[in-house]
């Protein structure tokens, strides 16, 4: 026992100079966090004044952002968990004005400016992130009442730790690589159209591209130009979603994307289609007003009946399906909207015990959705069906000959957001409203739906002008949108046909 004593103190005195290492380097770490994390400076440009800072523990990025709009744009290209944030505080109208006449050759001086200012930025945070590394890492040392390590050598990794904070700064959080595929975002989950905003605060013809020159046209358009195509403020809105799959979670972000206006369903609200299910779900028909329905492949006859019942339009291929059974018009008006609906094939049917029938769209499914469409063309301004497979040969023959009205196509199914619009045929899929559904949560998939902005010119009219394609992760409440202009030529984003892999409670 006496023998391991002596060992036992012998340990221990090895061990304190490492411990006082390491209490030295905590210090150090702590210190230029908390430099990283208060410092912040503003930088003056010849368009008007930015403030930059650093947000850490987020996932690496570059972002941009305007208050007086309310969103923002943010870029890959910072490696260290933190974001490196750029917001415009003040604008100089009449460099504004300049750049928005000039077009790339000013937009281009001005991201010169930003990325002077940028990096101007991230050398003053260096040396005052080393500063405050090697202030609260020497009060360390000096604190530290241990003979070993000697103080100068505690002084000396506390110079060290501030010398690797320089390194941290200048290599992980400076940005690296092109600033393409931007992702355009707003502050909470509460803002589900994150770029409403935009046309909101002006009639911009300005147009947000992929590009650093076009985002910054895009600004300069929005504060200085009158609009020369028609604004999207106070008019109608048709709200687009599917795929919900149980996920009752996600009710209320069709309910805030909604706002009052119409909500369509193209499919797949539950996983079976059961009374249960159905019972479950009732809230949804509040999202809307109203809520327009088509059944999909994990819908059934007997849940549409019950959301009939409820007060839901409910479409399908034999006209609108009544509350106390049979039908009516094969064309509903929704709001001054002619609107038609051809449920799946595949729905599901009480008689066979809700069984699953598959999602497959044979070629024969394909020819009697086209029979069905020929008739209403030009007679209905939206049609909803839950499959894309099942619509494109007839939408493929539609735009050969491109019908003499716009014609809006409504789908789900795929869990994939698209927007495709030539020959004023404009299909549009909202994603997975539902994240996948309750059986694929795990799976990271974000809320998806759109929302369709249109005119009615006159009487009878209709013109969709823009789709805002919305994404809300479920972890975070985060929510992102694009903006997607109709009115200026034939639009392709994502894949109409695109198809996810099959899962236990999905498709």
């Amino acid at each position: 026992m006496d023998g391991q004593a002596p060992r036992g103190r012998t340990l221990s005195r090895r061990l304190r100079p490492v411990g006082a290492v390491a209490v030295v380097l905590l210090a150090c770490a702590v210190g230029g966090m908390l430099a990283v994390w208060s410092y912040s400076d503003t930088s003056k440009l010849s368009v008007g004044r930015i403030g930059l800072s650093v947000s850490p523990f987020h996932h690496g990025a570059l972002d941009a952002y305007v208050p007086l709009v309310d969103w923002g744009v943010r870029f890959e290209g910072v490696r260290a968990p933190a974001r490196l944030q750029v917001q415009l505080e003040t604008i100089d109208r009449t460099s504004v004005e300049r750049v928005a006449t000039t077009g790339r050759s000013a937009a281009g001086a001005v991201r010169g400016e930003v990325r002077d200012a940028i990096a101007g930025f991230l050398r003053r945070l260096a040396l005052l992130a080393a500063a405050g590394a090697l202030a609260l890492g020497s009060l360390a040392a000096v604190a530290l009442r241990a003979p070993r390590p000697r103080l100068r050598w505690r002084f000396a990794v506390a110079g060290l730790g501030a010398a690797a904070w320089i390194g941290i700064v200048a290599v992980l959080l400076a940005p690296r690589g092109a600033l393409d595929q931007p992702v355009y975002y707003a502050h909470g989950s509460d803002i589900p159209v994150a770029l409403r905003a935009v046309e909101a605060a002006s009639r911009a013809p300005g147009k947000l591209g992929a590009e650093v020159d076009d985002q910054l046209l895009g600004l300069a358009r929005l504060v200085t130009t009158p609009g020369r195509r028609v604004a999207l403020t106070r008019l109608p809105r048709l709200t687009i979603a599917s795929d919900l799959h149980n996920n009752v979670v996600a009710i209320g972000t069709i309910r805030r994307a909604a706002a009052g206006s119409p909500v369509v369903f193209a499919g797949d609200l539950s996983d079976r289609g059961t009374p249960l299910e159905t019972s479950a779900l009732r809230s949804v028909l509040r999202t809307g007003h109203p809520f327009v329905f088509v059944g999909g492949n994990h819908d059934s006859d007997r849940s549409s009946r019950r959301l009939a019942q409820a007060g839901a339009i409910v479409l399908t291929r034999r006209g609108r399906l009544l509350p106390r059974g049979g039908y009516g018009p094969l064309v509903t008006s929704v709001n001054g909207l002619r609107m038609a609906g051809f449920e799946s094939p595949n729905l599901r049917l009480a008689s066979q015990g809700y069984r699953d029938r598959g999602a497959d769209i044979t070629a024969a499914d394909q020819a009697a959705f086209a029979a069905w469409l020929t008739p209403l063309v030009g007679r209905v301004d939206v049609v909803v069906v839950h499959e894309p497979a099942l619509a494109e040969p007839a939408l493929q023959g539609l735009r050969q000959t491109a019908p003499a009205r716009p014609l809006l196509v409504v789908e789900g199914h795929t869990h994939q957001q698209a927007v495709v619009s030539r020959a004023d045929v404009i299909q549009v899929n909202g994603g997975t409203v539902g994240a996948g559904g309750t059986g694929n949560l795990s799976d990271g998939q974000p809320i998806g739906l759109a929302v369709v902005t249109y005119h009615v010119p006159r009487p009878g009219g209709f013109e969709p002008l823009a789709v805002d394609l919305v994404q809300v992760a479920p972890g975070t409440g985060e929510g992102s949108a694009r903006r997607i202009r109709l009115d200026q030529g034939p639009v392709t984003v994502g894949d109409a046909l695109a198809s996810s892999p099959e899962s236990a409670s999905a498709r």
